[in-house]
């Protein structure tokens, strides 16, 4: 183990804080901004130190962060760098009063060394001080985690139980979370030999009688006919999923209209499953889902609280900005209901979408700051705005909804697409228009048999009866075998035609002969071939009634998603929200084309003189930092 990345990683777990069930999550390396806790103060917050050290090495750690100085790519990563080392200054200088004792220290970096394997003192010393700690600097950071994880437990507790109405709020919006299982009524046919399967679901298929079938073959319940359960008088039970091997369950679930399955392997086992009745999942009521949405609603109004806790915590940080240098400027990005939303936490979505991140080194950097500003931005900032407005509606419309801001956003969408129904003629509608989705491609298995002869590959092609191995018996007869491998009956792009061989696997006059078919003889170039084809599969169309099911779901999640979001959009829009992104955008772009260093123009001769004139020029250079200036944090109501 890479015991210098074991312990990095867990540093960086360390200094993730879970607030509100919302992650303050550092992108790749950031949680190392924490790691060093000596150097020169920048910034205090509620009179606690943040290190130029600790921002810098933050910056350098992650590409997306490390965009060159003068650049708005590099003015959103000091928003971000500085507004995440103060929030996260604030929670932890509110717990450093909370009591945690040596021995729960000593017992909690016990397990760390024991678990990365770093019992070994020289070797633990190693690698915190690879990760720019002491071992006195990385208890104290085991101290503070402790004690962040003391004061979110208390919170926890304090949370009222779940009240009756919030119970019935929450199941009314979320029936669908909370279904039985599907079951089905069936009976099924085990045997150890593939052939003697395959022969036995011809025979099903062809009408027989399956229990009987069973009774007689089945080395599996047999006895009662293969029914997957015990009898209920009569006729089997119903079964769960789970009750059978999940490739054979996955197979005859699929059958929700019944039917049989084809042969399916499992465990050195042959199974044919026939599907009587399929049993789709019920809804719950609200009785039999009341211990999972105690469970569910607690964990909603827990993370609520956290969230109004740590609001409150960034709302009273007291900052000083001791080299203003690193003062930020966090403007109002959007307000609704009388809440300011900063621009900071827009910048903290940009920086931990890991879609962002990959961006970086695939664009030319000049693109990703339009993409972003043009693109994402404008999006977070109406997902935010929606959160921020959420818990107001909620009230507004006297709906007892609980959790974070985005919980109750997602809540209402939910709500105000309560009574979205699909029809039949919709569902038909969307098979019609979609009618290419639900085709199944012919496709089949093709080994060659290539003969000089027409008579040899005909007297082959008669002769063999699939018993022994197709390969040893076309050699014998003279022919030379190449396997196709999975073909389709695909034009070739060279030809514009089918190849003929390919074409014959797929005609009509194919000739049984052991687990598959031989084709006619068809002339190949020069030689004459014979096909040998298994696993052929015909091109078929799904019927509706198959695909009803799943069309139906689909269309259902779709049009809530559709009628929930313009159902919040419009309650939102009754709350006059105002978005000032461009504005921000436009003042972030001017600033930091004010800030970019000047460049010298090159000295030009003057015409007819001789002479070189040196154009005037303008420089800048950073001027030492004296005095401090303070601020309060930007407030997150």
């Amino acid at each position: 183990m890479n015991k210098k990345k074991a312990v990095n990683g867990l540093l960086i777990g360390l200094s993730v804080l879970l607030v509100a069930g919302m992650a303050y999550q550092f992108t790749p390396n950031v949680g190392s901004l924490f790691n060093r806790q000596e150097g020169t103060p920048v910034i205090r917050v509620n009179g606690d130190a943040v290190t130029s050290e600790q921002l810098e090495s933050a910056r350098r750690g992650s590409a997306l962060l490390a965009d060159e100085p003068g650049s708005v790519l590099s003015d959103d990563a000091k928003v971000y760098l500085v507004s995440q080392a103060i929030e996260r200054q604030a929670i932890l200088g509110s717990v450093k009063d909370i009591q945690v004792s040596r021995a729960d220290v000593n017992a909690e970096v016990q397990k760390v060394r024991e678990s990365n394997q770093l019992t070994d003192n020289k070797a633990w010393t190693d690698a915190l001080q690879s990760n720019g700690l002491t071992d006195a600097g990385f208890r104290t950071q085991v101290r503070q985690q402790l004690a962040y994880q003391r004061k979110t437990d208390e919170l926890r507790k304090a949370v009222p139980a779940p009240t009756d109405a919030e119970l019935r709020a929450y199941y009314d919006l979320n029936k669908t979370k909370y279904q039985a299982e599907p079951q089905i009524v069936g009976r099924q046919i085990v045997v150890s030999d593939k052939a003697k399967a395959q022969a036995l679901l011809t025979q099903a298929r062809g009408g027989a009688d399956f229990a009987e079938l069973a009774r007689a073959n089945s080395t599996e319940n047999g006895d009662r006919g293969g029914a997957l359960a015990p009898l209920d008088g009569t006729q089997p039970r119903p079964v769960l999923k789970a009750a059978l091997p999940t490739a054979v369950g996955e197979a005859a679930f699929a059958l929700t209209s019944g039917g049989l399955t084809d042969v399916i392997e499992s465990g050195g086992k042959f199974y044919i499953v026939k599907v009587e009745k399929f049993v789709p999942g019920q809804p719950k009521t609200f009785e039999q889902a009341k211990t999972d949405l105690v469970a569910a609603v607690r964990q909603q109004k827990q993370d609520a609280a956290l969230e109004r806790w740590a609001d409150e915590q960034r709302k009273n940080a007291k900052v000083e900005y001791v080299d203003p240098a690193w003062k930020i400027e966090n403007p109002t990005v959007a307000s609704v209901a009388g809440q300011n939303i900063p621009y900071s936490d827009v910048v903290a979505q940009v920086m931990n979408n890991q879609q962002i991140a990959g961006l970086v080194g695939q664009l030319p950097p000049e693109q990703l700051p339009e993409l972003l500003n043009k693109t994402f931005k404008p999006q977070v900032v109406q997902q935010l705005i929606q959160g921020y407005a959420a818990p107001n509606i909620a009230r507004k419309l006297g709906l007892s909804l609980s959790g974070s801001r985005q919980d109750i956003a997602q809540q209402l969408a939910a709500y105000g697409a309560r009574d979205v129904k699909v029809s039949d003629a919709d569902v038909q509608a969307y098979y019609r228009q979609n009618i290419a989705q639900y085709e199944v491609p012919a496709s089949a298995t093709l080994d060659e048999a290539s003969f000089r002869d027409k008579n040899q590959a005909a007297a082959f092609r008669t002769d063999w009866n699939g018993q022994g191995d197709f390969v040893a018996a076309a050699s014998k007869a003279g022919g030379t075998v190449s396997e196709r491998g999975q073909v389709s009956p695909a034009p070739d792009q060279t030809t514009g035609e089918v190849p003929p061989l390919t074409a014959a696997a797929f005609g009509q006059n194919l000739r049984s002969v052991g687990e598959g078919s031989l084709t006619p003889v068809v002339q190949v170039g020069e030689r004459y071939s014979v096909g040998y084809v298994r696993d052929l599969v015909r091109p078929t169309t799904r019927p509706l009634s198959e695909v009803s099911d799943e069309i139906r779901q689909n269309l259902l999640s779709s049009k809530q998603a559709e009628t929930g979001q313009a159902f919040l959009d419009k309650q939102v829009s009754a709350l006059n929200p105002k978005d000032n992104l461009e504005q921000v955008l436009a003042a972030q772009a001017k600033r930091v084309a004010a800030s970019a260093p000047k460049t010298e123009t090159p000295k030009t001769e003057t015409p007819n003189t001789g002479t070189t004139e040196s154009p005037k020029t303008t420089t800048t250079e950073s001027a030492p930092a004296t005095g401090t200036t303070t601020e309060e944090a930007p407030a997150k109501p």
